[in-house]
């Protein structure tokens, strides 16, 4: 199928986000990326956004509606790390489900007309981006990071330089089951000392 890669892209973005919020702990959820600055939204307010935002895609835009409320009943780590997993599943399940005279067509995105197969591009983008404000977040929080796509600096440094590419989580059970214990990850090796940008300092 033509459009087959989109719900496999959206299957690997969500597992990427709920590793990132699994991440946090309840007391960043206030955190800012400058604490006097409030136009940078707090962990709290990414999650909320991810969740009410892909929420209103979904429905308004292609028709998809989980039948669930967007938002957990308690807004706390866990609370949305479940929530999201559970219609994000949903949603992947009813994508699955969808032929491609259904991607092909022509839905509103905002003020202009745009394919399905389009807006789920740019859906993908939105919450590559959001999530790239939260990885960044948890650096000013001076938290390890695993792989979101590739090596990090605490998983090796440079892919250039073979780092290797280290998932926080083997599977979405995994991750549910430690998010839900509030257990730690394994610690990472760390790049020993080998470059961890392209420009490292002197």
């Amino acid at each position: 199928m033509p459009y087959g890669f989109l719900p496999d892209t959206y299957e690997t973005e969500r597992l990427k986000t709920l590793s990132v919020w699994a991440t946090f702990q309840d007391r960043d959820l206030p955190v800012r990326p400058h604490p006097t600055d409030r136009r940078g939204r707090s962990v709290l307010e990414q999650m909320v956004h991810q969740c009410v935002s892909e929420d209103l895609w979904f429905r308004e835009m292609l028709g998809i509606d989980v039948g669930a409320p967007p938002l957990p009943a308690r807004e706390e780590r866990t609370g949305f790390v479940e929530r999201y997993a559970e219609d994000s599943a949903r949603r992947l399940a009813e994508l699955r489900e969808r032929d491609d005279p259904w991607w092909q067509g022509t839905v509103h995105f905002f003020d202009v007309s745009r394919t399905r197969a389009w807006v789920m591009v740019r859906r993908i983008a939105h919450t590559a981006h959001h999530r790239g404000q939260q990885t960044a977040l948890l650096r000013m929080l001076g938290r390890d990071l695993h792989s979101t796509y590739g090596p990090t600096a605490d998983t090796g440094g440079l892919m250039q330089n073979h780092a290797p590419t280290i998932y926080a989580y083997v599977d979405e059970d995994a991750l549910l089951e430690d998010a839900a214990a509030g257990r730690a990850r394994a610690r990472l090796p760390g790049a020993a000392g080998r470059a961890v940008t392209e420009r490292p300092d002197d």
